[in-house]
């Protein structure tokens, strides 16, 4: 355990017992296993601790392109998953699109208000006229049940139809190439974001930022590549990969912005 875990971050110990712990069950009951939705930076996790071992492989669904959550499936190698091993179904909802419009914070937080843990449904894709998301099997029928209302907004929630496409992520991410005097939090959102790095500093302790998922209010705290920085009001910001250092001794950092597409 100790030799995982010291690639990993201090506050990530507990996810990755239970990655291990998952990775026993599978060999002890020679069966595959299917976990809850996962952001990218645990499927990194899981991916790279299964990935050690030659008896286990792993994969993911989550139904929409590019979705950011999708279940795990890790199984013995000799299983051939399809794709009725990921337990998912989509919904649209109904409701009065000439009067309002849902955005995704609504569809979340009326999810959330149900009693679900968030482990329990993956994307939510809006538009002006239609919602889509997607649920476990397990938690459909009440998903289904009881959401009923959005906000002041009565809703009707429908299993999708076949000949119903499923809509696309309107977001890419833009390449950005910056130097860096470090790998801080606050020294790369003022950066990346042209702003100051007290107004950095003030977004970090006003808990306006998350690393990875995360609520992150420590200025100081090291990025690694690969994090994904959400800040409130300004979107979101990959590390792709560091390039090495200039003559100064500055980090040459690629980063990505995400942005609507044109």
């Amino acid at each position: 355990m100790e030799h995982l875990i010291q690639h990993f971050r201090k506050d990530e110990q507990s996810f990755i017992e239970q990655v291990v712990s998952w990775q026993r069950e599978v060999e002890d009951r020679y069966a595959p296993k299917l976990t809850d939705f996962l952001d990218p930076r645990q499927r990194f996790i899981v991916a790279s601790i299964i990935g050690q071992y030659d008896t286990l492989k792993t994969a993911s669904a989550g139904l929409f392109d590019e979705a950011e959550r999708q279940r795990m499936l890790i199984y013995p190698t000799y299983y051939e998953p399809v794709e009725e091993d990921f337990q998912l179904t989509v919904f649209t909802i109904q409701y009065p699109v000439k009067y309002v419009q849902l955005r995704h914070p609504d569809v979340l937080g009326a999810l959330l208000s149900l009693g679900l843990n968030r482990g329990k449904f993956g994307d939510i894709r809006v538009n002006e006229h239609l919602v889509q998301f997607v649920v476990a099997n397990e938690v459909a029928d009440y998903v289904r049940l009881h959401l009923t209302g959005i906000g002041k907004v009565k809703v009707q929630v429908e299993s999708i139809k076949e000949t119903e496409p499923l809509l696309q992520n309107e977001e890419e991410w833009l390449e950005e190439s910056h130097t860096v005097s470090s790998m801080r939090l606050d020294v790369i959102i003022s950066t990346v974001l042209k702003i100051s790095r007290q107004k950095a500093q003030a977004l970090i302790t006003g808990k306006k930022v998350r690393v990875n998922w995360t609520e992150r209010d420590t200025v100081a705290f090291e990025l690694q590549e690969g994090d994904i920085l959400s800040v409130r009001g300004s979107g979101r910001v990959k590390i792709i990969m560091t390039e090495g250092r200039t003559k100064k001794d500055k980090i040459r950092l690629q980063v990505g912005h995400l942005t609507q597409k044109s």
